[in-house]
């Protein structure tokens, strides 16, 4: 976004959680780079279909931005391309919704190719049926919000070409599914997804247990591209942890659609360890946004632990509104209760070892350090026709070297 973008942000509140909304609005713009000038609010029970917000206080919109010299307006929900069309002619500035801004945030932040094609792919499927009264007029504004990642110049192109590249960037996600699926077929221990808000603090958690070393900065959807790393649990067994993309209010169906491999990758784990902010005054609404999005997906049926992140940051008075056996109260950034959190894992982890009885040939040594690393060892024994082995072994192992099992 241009750094000279001076929004003012507007929305309809119903409700609390409309209020919230806004709020959440106000600091997703600052994390596109606009510095925001006025914030507008219309306390009514429904939407304009011309005008969203209607026209009268569109044109109190118009008259502030006119005051404050500023050169966008963001609003708090998806707009029509009629909404788009009259609030442009009325108010005279760039009009840009929550998904597009959201989608604006995502192109600044996907460094993989993958991360760059999905955020391609859920911009122009929310451009397209926007496209009619709108796409042309977008030069006048030299680059910004809603013109990031696709680029100005495909922004300006007609229908048939949007449509033939949709088509194309779906293919190249395919591709990225297909090769995820082999993968995920050949691998050898389980999966555990780190799920949550942004900035719930999943990132400094996944270094906190793994020392991966991403970013882990406070602002919102700083990860964006998955990171899997491997876990070793307290008794011993290996799993993959994977960090994925935040979750948010009004979550985009764009976004839905487009990051469906990345999001397979929730609905194919293991066990879920959802990560949230324990200090946000939002707290139990932003835990009714996650279990909605795994809803969403249909990965709201796999065994969940629950991390109360920043818990450095609660007051001890604070009480915590979510009591369950499978959550801990933990600070990431200063590794506290990590412990706690781990072993509520292994209880809820499905058991990938089984009991098994190896016997190695002296010339086939390699395969013992194998088993070491990958199981519980009970006994070992040196017999005249090789090592003799008991322990707990990942079924894996087990199946790989069933020929010298007893």
């Amino acid at each position: 976004m241009a750094s000279n973008t001076k929004a003012i942000v507007a929305g309809i509140v119903k409700n609390i959680q409309d209020e919230e909304s806004i709020e959440e609005l106000e600091l997703l713009a600052k994390t596109a780079g606009a510095e925001v000038v006025a914030k507008v609010v219309q306390r009514k029970t429904s939407y304009d279909s011309a005008f969203y917000i209607g026209k009268g206080k569109a044109q109190e919109i118009a008259e502030v931005a006119k005051a404050l010299e500023a050169n966008a307006v963001i609003f708090d929900d998806d707009l029509t391309p009629v909404q788009i069309r009259n609030l442009e002619n009325l108010i005279e500035l760039q009009i840009i919704d929550r998904t597009t801004l959201i989608l604006d945030i995502f192109a600044q932040r996907a460094k993989s190719k993958e991360g760059k094609i999905q955020v391609e792919l859920a911009q122009l499927q929310h451009l397209l049926p926007r496209l009619t009264g709108k796409g042309i007029e977008l030069s006048r504004f030299g680059g910004g919000i809603g013109t990031r990642g696709p680029g100005e110049t495909k922004l300006e192109t007609d229908k048939r070409h949007i449509k033939r590249r949709i088509s194309y960037l779906k293919k190249e996600l395919q591709k990225i599914k297909d090769s995820r699926h082999l993968l995920r077929s050949a691998r050898k221990f389980p999966v555990i997804s780190l799920v949550g808000y942004t900035n719930a603090g999943k990132s400094t958690l996944m270094n906190a247990l793994t020392n991966a070393k991403v970013s882990s900065n406070d602002r919102l959807f700083d990860t964006l591209d998955t990171t899997t790393r491997l876990l070793i649990l307290p008794d011993g067994r290996k799993a993959l942890l994977s960090d994925t993309v935040g979750f948010i209010r009004k979550l985009p169906h764009e976004i839905v659609e487009a990051f469906k491999a990345t999001l397979e990758e929730i609905k194919e784990a293991d066990l879920l360890l959802l990560v949230a902010d324990g200090s946000s005054r939002n707290f139990e609404e932003e835990i009714n946004t996650v279990f909605k999005v795994l809803k969403d997906i249909q990965a709201d049926n796999k065994p969940i632990v629950i991390a109360i992140n920043k818990v450095d940051k609660i007051n001890s008075s604070f009480i915590l509104p979510l009591n369950s056996k499978n959550t801990v109260e933990i600070s990431a950034l200063y590794k506290k209760n990590l412990d706690e959190l781990l072993k509520r894992i292994c209880e809820n982890l499905s058991k990938t070892r089984k009991f098994a009885e190896f016997l190695i040939p002296y010339d086939k040594l390699s395969i013992v350090d194998i088993i070491y690393q990958n199981g519980l060892i009970f006994s070992k024994e040196s017999l005249p026709e090789g090592v003799k082995i008991q322990g707990e072994i990942e079924e894996f192992v087990i199946n790989k070297y069933k020929n010298f099992l007893i």
